[in-house]
């Protein structure tokens, strides 16, 4: 099944959240994730907790930095 591209995004620019980072993309970015939708971290660490603002949103992941 095909995803859904212009579903509605659990998460929009400017938002606040706490987030675990799960583990390290290949270009050295935090992986964490909010009902299952990628946010990609500048600078996490896997085991991190921490708070991110969203800074932008694509079809399939969100980018994000620490608060």
């Amino acid at each position: 099944m095909k995803a859904n591209y212009f579903m509605e995004k659990p998460v929009k620019v400017g938002d606040e959240l706490e987030v675990d980072v799960e583990a390290v993309a290949s270009r050295g970015d935090g992986i964490a994730k909010k009902d299952g939708f990628v946010i990609f971290v500048k600078g996490a660490k896997q085991g991190d907790h921490m708070t991110v603002r969203i800074t932008e949103v694509r079809a399939r992941f969100a980018l994000g930095e620490a608060v």
